[in-house]
């Protein structure tokens, strides 16, 4: 089939990379506009103008689709299919209705849980126990379509945000393809949402990472794996910044202690009180540091850590 690509991260490429091994056809490639990234803001081609350049596939970077001359280079590909992963740019209806066989979309959950834009995010921090990749038919609603195909992907108890962007990385090109031979055989079976499992997963913020020693620790630990690597959970302490990359819970029963309160601090790590059990914190990072174990952090800042601390 003629197929038009539209995304923009890593995540998008590794689905690019698998449609560039089968036997479809890409006639346009289309990401976001090059950004300024590094040191020296210098501009930037997304991973997947990276690699579609590396291939010689035509590529386009309009700013919206809105714009008549946009829609008319969507038009002028004369696409059986859209695949869309990550790309966004919001499609509009007209472009939607442009393939002959419409637009489909890989999303990181099993929908209609967590539709939006941090579903891997959101799923570890709810502790869900598992979660998937969703194949959908685009429609003009915010991950509303049918879906078309899903692949469920277990949880693990370690998993951090980006262990589990790989894990439905390598999940998603495989139900990308799959889907692709079912609407070309005309064997797809779209299901309809259920709009009374919808779920949201909204945009992450910087204000969300700091831990809230009043939640349990349970939740916190699920916090910091859910925020790694962005964000990245913190705490303050002397008004400086200092996160968190890696923490368990030791015991998951009350403490008298206040939440927030410094327990224990040794090689084993820094232990918290929290208003539900307590939380060890292994790895940390410093304003202006590299992330180091509590041993080598204690080495230095032995004071911050004293028992009876209560940390903010």
């Amino acid at each position: 089939m003629r197929i038009i690509f539209a995304g923009t991260p890593d995540f998008a490429a590794r689905h690019l990379d698998a449609l560039l091994t089968s036997e479809h056809q890409i006639v346009g490639v289309f990401t976001q506009p090059d950004r300024p990234a590094g040191r020296g803001n210098k501009l930037t081609p997304s991973p997947v103008k990276t690699l579609a350049l590396q291939h010689d596939l035509p590529v386009f970077q309009p700013k919206s689709l809105r714009p008549e001359e946009s829609q008319q280079c969507v038009a002028s590909l004369q696409a059986d299919v859209m695949v869309v992963v990550a790309y966004g740019l919001i499609l509009p209806k007209a472009v939607l209705a442009m393939p002959k066989l419409g637009c489909i979309n890989v999303h990181g959950s099993l929908l209609p849980r967590w539709r939006g834009a941090a579903p891997i995010q959101r799923s570890l921090w709810a502790g869900d126990a598992e979660t998937g990749v969703t194949i959908m038919q685009m429609d003009v609603g915010l991950d509303t379509g049918d879906m078309l195909y899903k692949i469920h992907c277990p949880i693990e108890a370690e998993d951090t945000s980006a262990s589990l962007y790989g894990k439905l990385a390598d999940l998603g090109p495989q139900g990308m393809l799959h889907t692709l031979t079912q609407l070309e055989q005309g064997t797809s079976k779209p299901e309809v949402q259920d709009e009374s499992l919808v779920t949201y997963a909204e945009k992450l913020s910087k204000e969300e990472a700091r831990l809230d020693w009043s939640l349990g620790a349970e939740q916190l630990e699920r916090c910091v794996r859910a925020f790694n690597p962005w964000p990245v959970s913190y705490f303050v302490i002397e008004e400086q910044p200092v996160k968190v990359w890696q923490a368990q819970v030791i015991d998951s029963n009350n403490s008298a202690a206040k939440p927030g309160t410094v327990l224990a601090a040794d090689k084993k790590g820094i232990q918290i009180a929290t208003a539900q059990g307590v939380l060890n914190i292994t790895q940390l990072q410093p304003a202006g540091k590299k992330p180091m174990s509590a041993q080598d952090l204690l080495n230095s800042r032995s004071e911050w850590f004293t028992p009876g601390t209560i940390l903010n």
